[in-house]
């Protein structure tokens, strides 16, 4: 995304599950490898330049009730990243994270400035990885908000790439968006499924980039 692009009124930027769950920085109970302090210091650093230059700034946000359909514990004799099926779908079973009201569901960046902030996942018998919709198709209001504003582009990074940023562009691209992530500024649960995800996103035709590139 050029100059010209990051200039655009129309362009907003989605930040994925910044949350201290999701961080080694809070050894966080799902913690994706990489998101030192580093990471999410370059995070906020590019989300305030971003919000500076005037685009509108979104945050996803993991809000799970305890007993979330999601969590292993939630399921006896199930263990983490063991995938089951439930009614006829697969999940797969995460630790407990990101539940309501306590200090895991926290997002650790700031922007400056009156931002928006999208909950999901609050449906205990769905799973929420995009920021649009859950499992059950049941929408958020992103969608709503980003007409609202008159966003057309998107800049979506975060965490992690190969669930909730990956599942937010896709929902993105087909809802008529067009999206650009960052891979720099977003970090992957493991090497193979990132590897994945990225190339899924691309025959979506969204724009992958290693950096913002300003």
């Amino acid at each position: 995304m050029g100059e010209q692009d990051i200039h655009n009124e129309d362009t907003g930027v989605i930040v994925v599950d910044l949350q201290a769950d999701f961080t080694e920085l809070k050894s966080g109970t799902l913690a994706v490898p990489g998101t030192d302090v580093k990471y999410v210091q370059d995070v906020e650093t590019a989300t305030r330049n971003l919000k500076q230059r005037g685009l509108s700034v979104y945050f996803t946000q993991d809000w799970h009730p305890a007993d979330h359909v999601s969590f292993f514990t939630n399921n006896p004799g199930t263990e983490p990243l063991q995938v089951i099926d439930i009614d006829g779908r697969s999940q797969v079973m995460w630790p407990p994270h990101c539940v309501q009201n306590t200090s895991g569901a926290e997002i650790l960046i700031m922007a400056e400035g009156s931002v928006a902030t999208v909950r999901k996942g609050m449906d205990a018998k769905f799973d929420s990885y995009s920021g649009f919709a859950d499992d059950g198709g049941r929408k958020t209001d992103l969608d709503r908000v980003l007409k609202q504003d008159g966003i057309k582009n998107l800049v979506i990074y975060g965490l992690a790439t190969d669930y909730c940023v990956k599942a937010t562009a896709v929902d993105a691209a087909d809802a008529g968006y067009n999206v650009t992530v960052i891979d720099g500024l977003s970090k992957g649960v493991a090497p193979e499924t990132t590897a994945h995800a990225l190339e899924e996103m691309k025959a979506k035709g969204i724009i992958i980039k290693a950096n913002l590139g300003i």
